[in-house]
C-alpha cells in the first residue's frame, strides 16, 4: 500500500529546508533573508553577526543535512513501500527529530543575537513539523492495521459488501423497495 501523505510531506519538508539552505548561503544577507522567508523581517544593521561565515556556513550545512534526510525518507517511502510497510519510518523519524532540533538551535541563536519575534515563527514551524509527524505516523499505523487483518475477515467483509451492493442493484432495477433493517427505504 502506498504512503501518499508520507511521501508528499517528506518531499515538502525536503524542499523547504533545501530552499532555506540555498537562501542562507547568500553571503551578504543570507540568514536575514532566510528568516524573512519564514516571516520575520530583520534589519541587518541591528544584527551584524548574521553575515559572519562562522554562523552562515554551519547553518547552511545543517539546513541542507535536514533537507537530505527528508529527501532520503521520500525516496525510501517511494521505493520500498510495497515490499515493507515500515519503509522509511526510521529515516522519517530521524528527519523530524533533526528538523526540530535545528529549529530549536535557530531559536536559541536568535535569542542570543537579540532577534525579536523569532519565538512565534519557530513555534509555527515546530507546530507544522509536529502535525506532519502525527499525520505520517497515523498513515503508517493505519496501513499496518489494514495489513494485519486476518485474510478470512477481509474476504468475509468483501463478500458482505458485494452481496449488499448486488441486492440493492437488483431492487433498484426491478423497482421494488429495498429490504433494509427497520423497514425503512
Amino acid at each position: 500500500m502506498r504512503h501518499v501523505l508520507s511521501s508528499v510531506l517528506a518531499l515538502h519538508w525536503a524542499v523547504v529546508f533545501a530552499l532555506l539552505a540555498y537562501i542562507c548561503m547568500d553571503g551578504s544577507r543570507g540568514i536575514a533573508a532566510a528568516l524573512g522567508v519564514l516571516g520575520l523581517s530583520i534589519q541587518s544593521l541591528r544584527v551584524p553577526q548574521l553575515e559572519n561565515v562562522a554562523v552562515v556556513a554551519p547553518l547552511s550545512i545543517a539546513l541542507l543535512t535536514v533537507a537530505v534526510l527528508f529527501c532520503w525518507a521520500f525516496v525510501e517511502t517511494l521505493l520500498n513501500a510495497a515490499a515493507r510497510p515500515d519503509a522509511g519510518e526510521s529515516v522519517a523519524r530521524i528527519a523530524f527529530i533533526c528538523a526540530s532540533f535545528l529549529l530549536s538551535l535557530i531559536l536559541v541563536g536568535g535569542v542570543v543575537q537579540g532577534i525579536d519575534g523569532l519565538f512565534m515563527i519557530v513555534a509555527i514551524q515546530m507546530t507544522a513539523l509536529l502535525a506532519s509527524y502525527v499525520a505520517v505516523t497515523a498513515e503508517r499505523r493505519s496501513t499496518f492495521a489494514a495489513m494485519s487483518l486476518p485474510e478470512g475477515d477481509v474476504r468475509t467483509a468483501s463478500r458482505m459488501a458485494m452481496g449488499a451492493a448486488h441486492s440493492s442493484l437488483l431492487s433498484r432495477i426491478s423497482g421494488r423497495p429495498e429490504n433494509t433493517p427497520g423497514g425503512g427505504r
